[in-house]
């Protein structure tokens, strides 16, 4: 009778643990990724609204006329903070917008007397939201915060600019970083950018389109390369750039479920 009544509650606490192991899934898998794309999409339209009440956008913007944030400085971890989560794989059919994505706004020409941000413009403040990144190939728009903290940026369904990279149509590198899975996971399809894809930067009054040029595929997390002013992996040299240019670069985790190796997109900002 003894043995039973052990065997019953070993049972039974194994149940219970499983329950519970089983909700913690559910809210890493689901209710983040729910809590992230909301507020992300919310902080889109809050910017937006904003733009709207200050001036037009001008789309021809190419920027270039500044350092920005210039040298990433020292040993920069390149994928710093960003953390795999358990969200699901990708699948072979190409994604399409989310509901109740924002669609990029129509092209204006800018309001006399009212020229745009240069690309040389102070950085905001820390965990600032203070652009919106458009992927069109992936139907994705999603607000840029300043840094690249997990709480304050990332985990908010944000994709964080690194801090002391170019800003926004500078010359030099634009480097941001994004969860690939669970909150948000706005970067989880980035393995699909292709040569030629555009990548869209939308600040106050000023719009600026990316093309992809190149992808590396996997490096370790501290190829401090990847994110400098011109981007060049240290780990594997044959991936990268050898001339100063304007620079955009996407770092997220990979293979999807773990942070082990980080997955890299470099584009050219579009003359």
């Amino acid at each position: 009778m003894g043995i039973a009544r052990v065997l019953w509650t070993c049972a039974e606490l194994t149940t219970t643990v499983g329950l519970v192991v089983l909700l913690l899934v559910v809210h890493q898998v689901w209710w983040t990724n729910r809590e992230a794309v909301a507020a992300a999409r919310d902080r889109v339209r809050a910017l937006e609204r904003a733009w709207d009440e200050s001036g037009p956008i001008d789309s021809g913007a190419t920027g270039g006329g500044g350092e920005g944030g210039g040298d990433s400085g020292g040993e920069v971890d390149a994928g710093a903070d960003v953390d795999p989560g358990t969200g699901a794989g990708a699948g072979s059919a190409a994604p399409t917008a989310r509901p109740g994505t924002p669609a990029a706004r129509p092209a204006r020409p800018p309001a006399a007397g009212q020229p745009g941000r240069t690309g040389s413009a102070a950085a905001p403040a820390a965990s600032q939201a203070y652009a919106v990144l458009r992927i069109p190939r992936l139907g994705l728009a999603v607000p840029v915060a300043q840094g690249v903290s997990k709480a304050a940026v990332l985990d908010k369904g944000y994709v964080g600019h690194y801090p002391q990279t170019a800003q926004p149509g500078a010359r030099g590198n634009f480097a941001l970083a994004g969860h690939r899975n669970t909150h948000g996971e706005p970067f989880r399809y980035v393995n699909r950018l292709r040569a030629g894809d555009e990548i869209q930067v939308e600040t106050q009054g000023r719009r600026y389109t990316y093309v992809v040029d190149k992808v590396l595929p996997e490096t370790t997390e501290r190829d401090s390369g990847v994110i400098a002013p011109v981007p060049r992996s240290v780990v594997a040299p044959d991936y990268g750039y050898a001339e100063p240019g304007a620079y955009i670069t996407l770092t997220t985790c990979t293979p999807e479920y773990t942070s082990k190796y980080r997955l890299v997109v470099w584009g050219k900002l579009k003359g």
